[in-house]
């Protein structure tokens, strides 16, 4: 497998199927588990991205993706289930997953995410200087973030949204830009993915770290 391998953990025969010859056609390497269970062990170096149901025969998709997690900071996850409340995301993001797609989904839309998350993984260190806003300081090309001195401790995603506010800190960045440089999609309504992200980010520096200005965007209050 290459080092953009997909992991798809999928129990439904129909979709798995589809997937996996969407995303060989787009020149992934592929390997397809109907149970979470072995998921672990799948999931090497070898591997760059999992897609993960929820509603798995053997396992709770959300403690697979916490194992996942744990076992492999760096590893994109992408959880793609059939539950669409908002606590089910919340939790889905709470136990690691970089990004939540409800069935049913827009292909078109799942490819671009894949995209996103495989792009990112690929790029290695830059040589630009750290970004500074107030307390918050971010280190793009290592991929390291503090607020007074203290490292914090970011999922993937949490970082690229960090870092991109620290880099208009003071200006409004909208939904629209954020959904399309972070998750590499136009927004099409839905931002529960960002909303958790942005809880997520509020909770690591503060709840008036970050400015919600409705129907626009956020801003990062340099203050």
């Amino acid at each position: 497998m290459s080092p953009s391998g997909i992991l798809l953990v999928e129990d439904d025969e129909a979709i798995a199927s589809s997937l996996v010859r969407v995303l060989e056609s787009q020149g992934y390497a592929v390997r397809r588990l109907a149970r979470g269970g072995p998921a672990l062990a799948a999931a090497d170096g070898e591997v760059s991205l999992v897609i993960l149901d929820l509603g798995l025969p053997d396992a709770d998709g959300i403690d697979v993706c916490r194992r996942l997690r744990t076992a492999r900071p760096e590893l994109a996850i992408l959880i793609l289930t059939a539950r669409d409340q908002e606590l089910d995301v919340v939790a889905g993001l709470d136990a690691g997953a970089d990004d939540y797609l409800v069935k049913p989904f827009r292909l078109a839309e799942l490819l671009a995410r894949v995209r996103a998350h495989l792009r990112r993984g690929a790029a290695g260190p830059g040589a630009e200087e750290p970004l500074r806003a107030g307390a918050v300081t971010v280190d793009r090309g290592a991929r390291r973030a503090w607020r007074d001195g203290d490292e914090l401790v970011l999922r993937p995603r949490e970082f690229e949204l960090l870092a991109l506010l620290v880099a208009e800190a003071g200006r409004v960045v909208t939904r629209e830009r954020i959904m399309r440089e972070i998750w590499d999609t136009d927004w099409l309504g839905s931002t529960k993915t960002l909303d958790t992200h942005v809880l997520a980010l509020r909770h690591k520096l503060g709840a008036e770290a970050i400015t919600t200005l409705r129907g626009v965007g956020y801003r990062l209050e340099t203050r």
